[in-house]
């Protein structure tokens, strides 16, 4: 169930409600019975990772980092190869 937040303005109080999507909004104070009215919060959840909001829309300098950083992990270095080791027959 999602949390309300709901301020009256004549004794001042601040406070939460849980409360059901279809529940009617409150329209009195739980301390002094005046009118309350319902605040917009923020959120607790918070967006994080590639390909959000932080990384597609970064400043020039953080997406020429970002690429050049791409770049660097998607180069082919060359090792040398290993030479096939001699195969040794136990004799018995």
């Amino acid at each position: 169930m999602p949390i309300y937040e709901y301020e009256c303005p004549d004794c001042g109080k601040h406070f939460e409600v849980c409360q059901k999507f279809s529940d009617e909004p409150l329209s009195r104070c739980q301390n002094c019975g005046g009118h309350v009215h319902k605040l917009i919060s923020r959120t607790s959840f918070i967006l994080k990772g590639t390909g959000w909001y932080a990384t597609d829309y970064a400043s020039p300098d953080r997406k020429r980092a970002e690429v050049s950083k791409k770049n660097s992990k998607t180069e082919t270095k060359t090792e040398p190869k290993a030479e096939p080791k001699a195969e040794t027959t136990a004799k018995k």
